[in-house]
């Protein structure tokens, strides 16, 4: 089974390049580091959140409901080497005026855009999103990073990652294994960890993930792939215990999530997925 992860691209912050602006509409840029770049991609979801500044010139609102246009772009290159926006997803969205007032997570699937990025990569990824009310009566905005603004709110994607690895190298990293398969000895098993369940509503996303656990015996003619091992078993200094099966290597994932003071937090968090395991 391929190991699945996450990873979340922030959009980058502001400058003064010209690429920043086309047509009158902020470009949106992420960029993906050269790791991520060497797996495919599963599923990518593009999380916008949208606020109204205020109402149009001498315009009184008064319904309960809204339908906005949500547009996403794709900003690329021609055969000309000029710049085109490619029009990639548009939907119609209800939400409530309430909503609007305090601002609304918006996702938007963009699994192919992202994956046909990553077949082709360049610096950034580049998208605009043209965000209107239906009837023209107020302004919508899709937050940019600034000194001023709330970097929170700031766009990302998260993706989830199908693990290219194996097609690079080809090496033994100890047995894989399903809840239907017959060995005693020490295996990697499948574990999907939902922290929803677990109660963690701090934690924005991933909501879920596989983390993967490690099972089994650990015979002698399995310890021959590690010998200190087995010779610490046959000495048995004081206080040491027998060979278990544990996790020999483990990576980390990228996780959003609320510190102590509500304060929107992302970081790669290590040692939360075993990706292979062994006797020690």
């Amino acid at each position: 089974m391929l190991h699945m992860h996450l990873s979340i691209a922030y959009q980058k912050s502001a400058n003064t390049r010209r690429h920043n602006h086309f047509k009158g509409l902020k470009v949106i840029n992420f960029r993906f580091t050269s790791k991520v770049l060497q797996n495919e991609v599963d599923e990518a979801i593009l999380n916008l959140h949208i606020q109204e500044l205020e109402p149009r010139h001498n315009v009184t609102i008064t319904d309960d409901h809204f339908t906005i246009n949500l547009q996403v772009n794709r900003v690329t290159r021609n055969s000309q080497g000029n710049k085109a926006s490619v029009p990639y997803a548009e939907s119609s969205i209800k939400l409530t005026k309430k909503e609007l007032k305090v601002g609304k997570w918006l996702k938007v699937n963009v699994t192919t855009m992202v994956a046909e990025f990553f077949r082709l990569p360049r610096e950034n990824l580049a998208i605009v999103v043209r965000v209107q009310d239906s009837k023209n009566r107020m302004s919508l905005v899709v937050p940019h990073p600034s000194s001023e603004s709330n970097n929170a709110l700031m766009p990302y994607i998260e993706v989830s990652l199908r693990d290219n690895s194996h097609k690079r190298t080809r090496r033994t990293i100890g047995m894989d294994c399903t809840e239907n398969t017959k060995e005693v000895r020490c295996c990697r098993y499948p574990l999907s960890v939902n922290f929803e369940e677990f109660g963690w509503d701090w934690i924005i996303a991933p909501k879920q993930y596989d983390a993967n656990y490690c099972s089994g015996e650990c015979p002698y003619s399995f310890l021959q792939k590690y010998p200190h091992t087995h010779l610490v078993h046959l000495a048995a200094p004081q206080g040491s215990g027998g060979p278990c099966c544990a996790p020999r290597k483990m990576s980390s994932i990228s996780m959003l999530y609320f510190d102590h003071d509500f304060n929107i937090i992302y970081g790669t968090i290590p040692g939360m997925v075993v990706d292979s395991c062994g006797c020690s």
